[in-house]
Formats: structure tokens, sequence, C-alpha cells
């Protein structure tokens, strides 16, 4: 009776060997496929974060000091860049806060606002299209006013209600403030 408590041993076939070696190399393949994918997401994401804390950095409009030409909401794609213009839209760091204005004036620029609201650089009208309402709003400086070195003025789009250079509390601001100047609006497309 012994003999007959043999265990049976059952070799596999050579096409079920093959089945096993073939799921087992699928197996190897498809985690070495899923960490390279995941490896390349990480890069791509590092270097992303990296690009917009460097170079482009990414803000999302609070308010509505610049409407018409931006509405509280949209997303916006700055260039790291001290180097702005009159009519560039900018964000500049003042007192922990991010503020987005237009430049109106550069250092040396004399500025002229009159109690309606028209606002002259350098003895020249200034062309404002993306003004809808003009108004001299809230101001406690005195004009004309000469431009500080190293500093320029800045104006919100919406003259009536913007908190802007025209104020003494923040003036004009210097170009170690500026963050960046507007590339473009990210959100929304319109």
């Amino acid at each position: 009776m012994a003999a007959d408590k043999k265990k049976q041993v059952i070799m596999p076939s050579k096409e079920q060997i093959e089945t096993e070696l073939g799921k087992i190399k699928y197996k190897k393949k498809f985690l070495g496929t899923l960490l390279s994918t995941v490896s390349v997401l990480i890069v791509v994401a590092a270097l992303a974060v990296l690009a917009s804390t460097l170079f482009f950095p990414v803000v999302q409009v609070s308010g509505t000091s610049m409407e018409p030409t931006l509405k509280n909401g949209d997303v916006l794609v700055l260039v790291k860049s001290d180097d702005v213009e009159q009519g560039d839209l900018c964000c500049v760091s003042w007192q922990n806060k991010t503020l987005l204005k237009r430049v109106i004036g550069l250092p040396g620029d004399v500025i002229d606002m009159d109690d309606q609201g028209n606002v002259s650089v350098n003895n020249k009208p200034l062309d404002e299209p993306y003004v809808t309402e003009k108004s001299l709003g809230i101001c406690e400086i005195e004009f004309p006013y000469l431009v500080p070195d190293n500093k320029i003025f800045l104006l919100g789009d919406r003259r009536e209600t913007s908190v802007d250079s025209r104020s003494t509390a923040i003036g004009c601001v210097g170009k170690d403030q500026i963050i960046g100047k507007v590339f473009f609006k990210v959100w929304p497309i319109k």
C-alpha cells in the first residue's frame, strides 16, 4: 500500500511553459513601461514647476481694477522681466500682495491727469482705448507728477475704483518690485 501512495509528478507541457514565460515577460515589460512613463511624467512636472517659478509665473486676477481688459478670475502667464514699456500690463509685489496694473510712466516721465481722467505723458495725450470710463478716481498726488528714477507709474484700467500710483499708499513702484509682465491669458480663452 505504501507504493500506491506515491505522488505522481506531472510535468508541464512545452506549450504551458512557453505560455507562462510569455506572461512573465509581459509583466516585466508592462512594469518597465509603467515605471518609464511615471519617471517621464515626474520629470516633465518638475520642469513645468521650475519654468513657472523661474521664468513664467502664473497668476489669477483678483478684483475688478483692470476691467474691462481683465476680469476677476482670469488666469494669466507672466514673463519674468523688469524691462517694461508704456502700456504693458505687469504684476508688482507690494506689501506681500500682488498688484496687476498698466504701466503708464517710466523713470523721468512727467504724468498729468485732469479732473475728467484724461492722461498725458510728457505733454502728449495718452490714447487709452482700454479705458471705458475715464475718471480721476482716488487721487492723493499732485499733477503734473515726475516719475522718480528706477520707478514706474501704474494705473488700473478701471480708473474710478483702482488703487494705484495715484494713491500715496502705493505710489510709484520700483523695478525691483516687478514680478513680470503679462505674456498671455490662459483662462478663459476668448
